[in-house]
């Protein structure tokens, strides 16, 4: 039976969490913005720790700092009556005195609360205060008939602030009491079995009160099994879409290829293998009549901005527009600078939309792109605002995907019908995470760089030799060639340590004069552009800069990278940076300036940095030292963001539920089985409700 709406089992899941115990309008807001607001977000929402209150010695035995469980007898209550003093109930156990200690008490209510002569257990962590041993605030204070309410394991869960920990304990207890117990199960028995893993109802019970602390490994049996079940909800959810995405169809671009082959004829060297690889996977999908949508990863300097020109030209040939879209104004416009040339010899209309345009340009741009005199627009985020409209928009390359969110590709992609996308990033990404950040994309490599690029030659020096480095400077003035110079931070602070670009640039500014520029991320676009375009100009020799230069910048005159503080940086990040040189003729070096005592992953890092240049090797390097989680940044924009899975820890599973989710795009595609209709309940679950509506065709 096709599902059009979630199954009614799984409605007490998304009942507001005002619907739980402890729960009022104004901790609803704050739990809201913490984790979300429906009762499955709280659920999601596992323990970190686990508080045991199974330890009971004897007074003379306890350790102290340790959480202890004692049963007392109530001796005396000590109100000082002055505000500021504590006030302290006196008891006796086994083995001696122990007191418990409460701040801004309100004695009325301890008075009710622990009578003297009565028995009660009481837990909390032990301290010794000038020879007393003491609890400050007890967690537990139970009355003999209520001695077996005490938790003897209880989790802890992270918090925010405003919400304490026993608001959230109460209202967690609550929404575990409203867990579905007869759910259909959606994995395989098979599976099950092998992995050791109980049903969710199980799974869940047992993440949320583990009995100590090995239940809070990743890799507890209860953990994976959660940890899979949204790894297989998201890879479902990512293949029934791109089977959407397929099935609604696109535009064949099957013509001769006379424009590409006129610009192979107009370039200085011929594509390297892997560039011409790439080009036929991309040709193939842009001549079947279905939406491509595809990534192509390069490593610096592998000519994927060539590969992504040549797949435009084919659209403009098929009588189509394409759009490339760069992160920044800077990079647009040196796509302008780079493209712009080809594409006026070959007699293909272009058209740079940036900032820069004043409102009179701007205003005939946009109506050259909607009147389909200009083929290819050329820049940032600005094209898919609502006012730029396209003539007939075919084609869309997306310029480091790793700065723009899913939604806004699907923006762009939204003012044409049946658009072609290629995604493009320069960071080389390992299988297991390509899986997961990109699953819905068919993924091309280019794996080598062309004939003739330049290698460069890296070395790590000692912040020591600061002086060494700066003079070394003037020999490469002299012989018409720049450097570039990065610093971790734009200004001193008082905080830190790290160099800071200001201070660089004005050190160096008295040694080398007006032949030293600076570019921030915190100087406005029009500034930062004048200062790059002195740099490419060769006004400047010296750029001292943060990492806005990391991605894309084109320079190929710039012969010298200097990182300071290079221990501070991602093997990725340093990758890029060094990726902003030997892009001309001339040897080039990268000098990796560090301040020691380095730690075991700075050093491993900066060796990785200087024993090789190839992006996956650094890639696989990078995601052995930081881990998964860090690598991708998973609060990046378009990157999933996971809230039972641990992406260093559960990398297996990636591929188990990429694998899982092949099959049954093969044996059950419209999830019609009885498999099938569990797992339309795991799709409603994480809340993949926009392609339940796809398997409908079935």
């Amino acid at each position: 039976m096709p599902m059009s709406t979630r199954p009614a089992a799984l409605n007490p899941l998304f009942a507001p969490v005002t619907a739980l115990g402890g729960i009022g309008t104004k901790t609803a807001r704050l739990v809201e913005e913490f984790m979300g607001g429906a009762v499955l977000d709280m659920l999601w929402h596992l323990p970190t720790g686990i508080i045991d209150r199974r330890y009971r010695p004897a007074l003379v035995e306890v350790e102290e700092g340790r959480v202890s469980t004692f049963e007392v007898e109530v001796m005396k209550h000590e109100d000082p009556k002055r505000r500021g003093l504590p006030y302290r109930i006196l008891c006796s156990t086994e083995g001696g005195f122990l007191t418990l200690v409460f701040f801004r008490a309100k004695a009325d209510w301890l008075t009710r609360a622990m009578p003297v002569g009565s028995t009660r257990l009481v837990s909390g962590q032990v301290q010794n205060f000038r020879d007393r041993l003491q609890i400050v605030h007890p967690d537990y204070m139970l009355p003999q008939a209520e001695f077996e309410k005490l938790p003897v394991v209880e989790p802890t869960y992270p918090l925010t602030a405003g919400l304490s920990a026993r608001v959230l304990t109460k209202a967690l207890i609550d929404a575990l009491s409203r867990l579905p117990k007869d759910l259909p199960e959606w994995h395989t028995s098979t599976l099950v079995q092998k992995q050791g893993w109980g049903d969710w109802h199980g799974a869940m019970m047992q993440a949320h009160r583990p009995s100590d602390s090995g239940e809070l490994d990743a890799n507890h049996p209860a953990r994976r099994r959660l940890a899979y079940d949204e790894l297989l909800a998201h890879q479902l959810a990512l293949q029934i879409a791109r089977r959407e995405r397929r099935r609604q169809g696109g535009r064949a671009f099957d013509g001769e290829n006379a424009l590409k082959s006129a610009l192979f004829g107009l370039l200085p060297f011929t594509l390297t293998q892997a560039q011409l690889s790439a080009l036929r996977e991309i040709e193939d999908d842009m001549q079947e009549p279905r939406r491509m949508l595809r990534l192509l990863q390069g490593d610096v300097g592998s000519g994927k901005t060539l590969v992504a020109l040549s797949a435009m030209l084919r659209a403009v040939e098929g009588k189509a527009q394409a759009a490339i879209m760069a992160p920044t104004e800077i990079l647009a416009y040196q796509h302008a600078q780079n493209l712009g040339p080809y594409l006026d010899t070959l007699g293909v209309k272009w058209q740079l939309f940036s900032g820069r345009n004043t409102a009179k340009q701007r205003a005939l741009a946009l109506q050259a792109l909607a009147d389909g005199t200009v083929d290819i627009a050329i820049g940032t985020h600005a094209l898919f605002q609502s006012d730029v409209v396209f003539a007939n928009l075919g084609m869309v390359v997306v310029d480091e995907q790793h700065r723009f969110g899913v939604q806004q590709r699907m923006e762009l992609s939204s003012k044409g019908g049946g658009v072609d996308i290629l995604v493009m990033t320069a960071t080389p990404i390992p299988r297991t995470l390509a899986l997961t950040a990109y699953g819905d994309m068919d993924i091309s490599v280019i794996g080598e760089k062309p004939a003739g690029r330049q290698s460069i030659e890296t070395r790590v020096i000692n912040i020591a030799r600061y002086g060494d480095v700066a003079s070394r400077l003037q020999a490469l003035l002299d012989s018409g060639q720049r450097a570039y110079w990065v610093c971790p931070l734009v200004r001193e602070s008082a905080e830190s340590d790290l160099a800071a670009a200001e201070d660089r640039y004005q050190e160096l500014q008295k040694r080398y004069g007006d032949a030293v520029g600076l570019i921030h991320g915190q100087m406005k676009t029009p500034e930062k552009d004048r200062v790059m375009a002195r740099f490419q100009a060769g006004e400047i020799g010296i750029l001292v800069a943060t990492t806005v230069v990391e991605v894309g910048v084109d320079v190929p005159e710039a012969t010298v990278m200097i990182v300071e503080h290079a221990e501070r940086f991602g093997l990725a990040q340093l990758h890029q940076l060094r990726g902003r040189v030997g892009r001309g003729t001339a040897q080039s070096s990268c000098l990796l300036l560090y301040r020691p005592p380095l730690g075991r992953v700075a050093q491993a890092r900066l060796a990785t940095m200087q024993n090789t240049d190839d992006g996956f090797k650094i890639a696989d390097e990078d995601l052995r030292l930081r881990g998964a989680g860090e690598v991708l940044g998973t609060r990046q924009s378009g990157m999933p963001y996971f809230r039972l899975v641990d992406l260093d820890a559960h990398a297996d599973l990636m591929e188990m539920a990429q694998q899982d989710v092949e099959l049954l795009m093969e044996s059950d595609a419209y999830l019609t089985s009885p498999r099938g209709q569990a797992l339309r309940f795991l799709l409603y679950m994480f809340r993949r409700d926009e392609v339940i509506g796809y398997l409908h065709a079935a």
